[in-house]
């Protein structure tokens, strides 16, 4: 589904039916553009509208999954897919349970690292949050109340999008709407990266052989060759006064990305005195249902309740 541009900002609201969206077409046709959407019901409350243009970067379209409750101008989760930086996709929203508690999530793509060396991950996930912003009224989202989550490579990319609001270098001009803001007003890291410049030295030898290629393909070099680029990538190094509440989840026994990160990160907040909560899962390795299930879940929802949709 290709949007209007961010400048022409027209109600159109939920589309709940195909009635609704033949209409919704029909105010394009008017206005001189093509709309080309793809729109699909969930197996949750509420439905998903997919293949949602927010950006092209040359010939790349940038795509997002806008999955709607029942419930009309929800509080909305910005979800970052995992995948080492270099793989995964938009299609599987873990936590798409969230829907039924009134939680709108939006799954977005990013360029991956065998695609863009980095900050174009985090520029076009900042892109994402601003045309999501612009477009809160037709999308039927709430933009005051935006909560941004990622899984593992995601979890990094979602913390340091969260904690680099108008940061020069990291904010980026992707996309048409470079008046929006890219704030958020919460984070969820499941098992996420915080500090590429430590990473390794905590890594076992077996999250050594994982992390380095990654890493490698990320940078464009192992962090110790690109030591400033690791560094802007950390979002322990950005941490100030005015980030926005964090949650943590992690396995203590993660051998693929070390719990430490998610220690350091934590701490970073606690010396900042800035709201925190860190989860550890004893046993737990890197990923699996375990993160997702109702407790875990119960954990989201009441992280968003008490921080954000007050």
């Amino acid at each position: 589904m290709k949007l209007l541009p961010c400048f022409l900002d027209i109600p159109t609201g939920r589309q709940k039916s195909f009635g609704d969206q033949r209409s919704y077409f029909k105010t394009f046709l008017l206005l001189g553009a093509f709309a080309v959407f793809n729109l699909s019901y969930s197996s949750s409350a509420g439905n998903v509208t997919r293949d949602i243009e927010f950006a092209k970067v040359g010939d790349l379209s940038l795509k997002l999954d806008l999955h709607l409750p029942d419930k009309q101008t929800a509080p909305l989760i910005v979800y970052v897919h995992g995948g080492a930086w270099r793989g995964g996709t938009r299609d599987s929203v873990p936590f798409a349970a969230l829907l039924k508690d009134g939680f709108a999530i939006a799954s977005v793509d990013y360029r991956l690292s065998t695609q863009a060396l980095f900050p174009a991950q985090v520029h076009d996930i900042k892109a994402a949050i601003r045309f999501l912003r612009s477009k809160q009224t037709q999308l039927g989202i709430d933009s005051r109340r935006i909560v941004i989550a990622g899984s593992s490579a995601g979890g990094h990319l979602a913390a340091l999008a969260g904690v680099t609001n108008r940061h020069k270098e990291l904010e980026g001009t992707v996309g048409d709407c470079p008046d929006q803001s890219s704030d958020v007003q919460g984070i969820v890291s499941f098992y996420g990266g915080s500090n590429l410049t430590s990473i390794l030295s905590q890594s076992t030898e077996h999250g050594v052989k994982m992390r380095l290629p990654a890493l490698q393909l990320l940078l464009g070099g192992p962090p110790a060759e690109k030591a400033d680029l690791a560094r802007l990538a950390s979002p322990v190094f950005h941490i100030d006064a005015n980030d926005p509440p964090l949650l943590l989840i992690h396995g203590d026994a993660d051998p693929q990305m070390p719990p430490e990160q998610s220690r350091e990160l934590a701490a970073a907040y606690e010396k900042a005195k800035l709201p925190v909560k860190l989860v550890m899962i004893p046993g737990a390795v890197h990923g699996g249902p375990q993160f997702y299930d109702e407790e875990r879940l119960g954990l989201v929802k009441d992280f968003i309740s008490r921080n954000v949709t007050k």
